[in-house]
């Protein structure tokens, strides 16, 4: 999964690596809601991910293992890693996942 936020939009592609390459799954985007506007960009950028994670719930979460999400905020690796969370930040822990660093120059399939 590769997820890309904004101050007003997020969005993410879904896709399955195989032998061949990635394959496309599911895109969306949508707008901030106003509640979100006033949120931390590390807590925009962790609700892009759970947004995606819920579009997607039944699928992610019949995974047998972690999967991967490539996001260009590398302070979510200190979420994926932390024992100290924020009562938002604990509602959207159920998810299993790894989170790779990708700068945005990289990121060229998730662009707001």
């Amino acid at each position: 999964m590769e997820t890309n936020v904004s101050d007003y939009a997020l969005g993410f592609v879904l896709s399955q690596v195989s032998d061949s390459g990635k394959n496309l799954i599911s895109f969306d985007s949508c707008k901030h809601i106003p509640e979100e506007l006033s949120y931390e960009i590390h807590d925009k950028e962790l609700l892009g991910i759970v947004w995606d994670f819920k579009r997607w719930r039944a699928f992610l979460l019949s995974l047998s293992s972690p999967f991967e999400v490539l996001t260009d905020h590398a302070s979510l690796q200190y979420f994926i890693s932390s024992e100290v969370l924020t009562s938002r930040q604990a509602r959207w822990a159920e998810f299993h996942f790894s989170s790779t660093y990708r700068p945005g120059r990289l990121t060229t399939l998730v662009s707001l």
